[in-house]
């Protein structure tokens, strides 16, 4: 048996495997991850694996190591090269790959990066990547002879993107990608769609020199914006650093959040598919539950997660879910997991297949007062505590309380939701009210509540 390998602590999360290069993951770690990985696989019979990466500076040695850890437990690794996450995923249906890894820090500081797993053809999360710790803790990898097969899918992937446009109203969209890994595709996409269409930030640099690639944040929307007023753009599109979650923007410069966004995704999936469940996580706006229940669908509040909500969609069989944080999931038409470059396609179809523009829908959304969603620095080592003595608190206080995911408290004024996440030392809040004055009271019940627990809440909370 070969000698054990253990990772640290942090970075073996519920639904991925995330570090800080150099401080808490290291090139011996993807090796290791890549044996794990394998031997799991192997015991199931599996032996091709889809590998790709993203445009961190740190990716290309990660993504060589992995690769290396793979091989030495049997594997053939199906090499895709640079590009988004979605990629992968598609290259694993595409090639009929028995799994997946990409290499990628996702939406986290340049610093970071980690690796977003398929295991056959679902999310590899939860036990599965504790079952991985367990088995490089113990050394107990399987030894073969792999190789390694460069197999490019990016053209496959563009023209399979575009197979779901139908429409015939040209829209004028401005993309931006950040300098993430999306920009090459993002750009073949924008050439081959009707319209008036410009680019932002498409080359691909692990600086993110421009600005960082995580569009729930709105001033990372704020070239984008600038960029569709100014030009007369009906839409603007954004992506994150692996192009898994997309930002929206209308022509009046107004962020369409993800919850505005599946509404107006649902809208369009539930005349094909009439009392289909669609799922959306805790932080989602109530007005978006009612909405699709009016529309006779079956909402369904669940976890936040991009992997969390893939086993749900197979659970329930759920045609579309999403997340506040711009994670979109379409298995109608599609493969069931998140892809923002396929719902910008998916939106804009909606779009020019009928006579509304994205500011005429936004003007017609019921108006609330709402917070974004709100990150505050809190350790890894405390932050589920935290939540678990703000819900003991709630729950000695008889308050209306939903804990699928953190603690979501319904009020007469409205709701508000305080949560860990899964992949930053960070707690997120949100609150939503029919009035500014509805929300000043439920931001005034986080803040108290933090404060019981022991945290400071942000000063311009």
């Amino acid at each position: 048996m070969a000698s054990g390998h253990r990772f640290h602590p942090t970075i073996l999360r519920e639904y991925d495997i995330r570090g800080i290069v150099g401080e808490t993951l290291f090139p011996e770690d993807a090796r290791a991850i890549g044996r794990a990985f394998g031997t799991l696989l192997g015991r199931e019979g599996g032996r091709r694996v889809c590998v790709g990466y993203d445009g961190r500076l740190s990716s290309p040695e990660l993504e060589a190591a992995l690769a290396a850890g793979l091989v030495a437990s049997g594997m053939e690794v199906l090499r895709l090269g640079l590009g988004p996450t979605p990629m992968m995923y598609f290259a694993v249906h595409h090639l009929d790959a028995d799994g997946g890894i990409q290499v990628t820090g996702s939406h986290n500081p340049p610093s970071h990066n980690g690796f977003k797993m398929m295991f056959g053809k679902a999310a590899f999360f939860g036990s599965r990547i504790r079952e991985l710790g367990r088995i490089a803790a113990e050394g107990a990898f399987a030894s073969g002879s792999g190789r390694v097969v460069d197999t490019p899918v990016f053209d496959a992937y563009v023209d399979r993107l575009l197979r779901d446009f139908h429409g015939t109203r040209p829209i004028d969209t401005v993309w931006d990608a950040g300098n993430g890994a999306a920009g090459p595709a993002m750009e073949a996409l924008a050439a081959r769609l009707p319209g008036r269409h410009r680019c932002l930030f498409a080359e691909v640099d692990g600086r993110f020199p421009n600005h960082h690639p995580d569009p729930t944040v709105p001033e990372n929307l704020e070239a984008l914006r600038r960029e569709v007023v100014a030009g007369g753009y009906e839409v603007g599109i954004g992506f994150d650093g692996d192009g898994d979650r997309i930002g929206v923007v209308d022509g009046k410069g107004r962020i369409i959040y993800g919850d505005q966004l599946l509404g107006i995704l649902a809208a369009d999936v539930l005349g094909r598919h009439p009392g289909a469940t669609i799922i959306a996580d805790v932080k989602a706006s109530q007005l978006l539950f009612d909405e699709i229940a009016r529309l006779g669908g079956r909402p369904l509040m669940w976890k936040t997660g991009h992997s969390l909500i893939k086993a749900k969609m197979v659970e329930t069989g759920a045609p579309l879910s999403g997340e506040m944080s711009g994670h979109i999931f379409y298995k109608d038409g599609f493969y069931g997991h998140d892809d923002a470059l396929y719902v910008a396609v998916r939106l804009l179809d909606i779009l020019a297949r009928g006579e509304r523009t994205l500011a005429e829908i936004r003007d017609a959304l019921p108006e609330v007062h709402n917070t974004p969603e709100i990150r505050f620095d809190c350790p890894d080592e405390t932050k589920f505590g935290v939540i678990e003595k703000v819900a003991a608190a709630l729950r000695r206080e008889g308050a209306e309380v939903d804990e699928t995911d953190g603690v979501r408290v319904r009020t007469p004024e409205g709701w508000w939701l305080l949560r860990a996440s899964n992949t930053q030392a960070v707690l997120v809040a949100r609150a939503e009210a029919r009035t500014a004055d509805g929300l000043e009271a439920l931001k005034a019940q986080i803040r108290r509540h933090l404060e019981l627990a022991g945290v400071r809440p942000p000063p311009d909370f």
